[in-house]
């Protein structure tokens, strides 16, 4: 029996979370195979319907990672973000599925390592909650 390996789907902030990820390529820091990232623009863009869309489209982890607070490009869109995904969980719980299977963060645009740290972390977490079972 092969171990179970999530699909996680990584939205991330275009000025900071994606340059992080371009630092890790860099130097050499990876994490998990099975994460896919979505780029946007800015995470505040992100809605509701999307994040439970991803569930439903089979993912078993969804993360949002954004700037950090006070270093948004577009001012307040990962204040917005964050609470788009306090909604989200609310409603996967509602749903019966785990809200831990959401995850919302933020790193600095060099923060590599920060940004491996999260994804890998989702990664065991959700391992540890096992498949989405509203899909398998």
């Amino acid at each position: 029996m092969t171990e179970f390996e999530p699909k996680i789907i990584a939205f991330c902030c275009h000025y900071c979370a994606l340059a992080a990820a371009d630092v890790a390529g860099k130097t050499g820091l990876q994490f998990s195979p099975n994460i896919r990232i979505i780029r946007v623009l800015c995470t505040g863009k992100i809605e509701v319907p999307h994040l439970l869309k991803a569930f439903e489209s089979g993912a078993d982890g969804v993360v949002v990672i954004s700037c950090k607070f006070g270093e948004c490009y577009f001012k307040e869109g990962n204040f917005r973000a964050q609470k788009k995904v306090e909604r989200a969980q609310s409603l996967l719980q509602e749903a019966g599925l785990k809200p831990e299977r959401l995850l919302f963060d933020f790193v600095p645009g060099p923060g590599a390592k920060k940004f491996v740290d999260i994804l890998n972390g989702m990664t065991e977490r959700v391992r540890s909650l096992g498949p989405n079972p509203s899909v398998h």
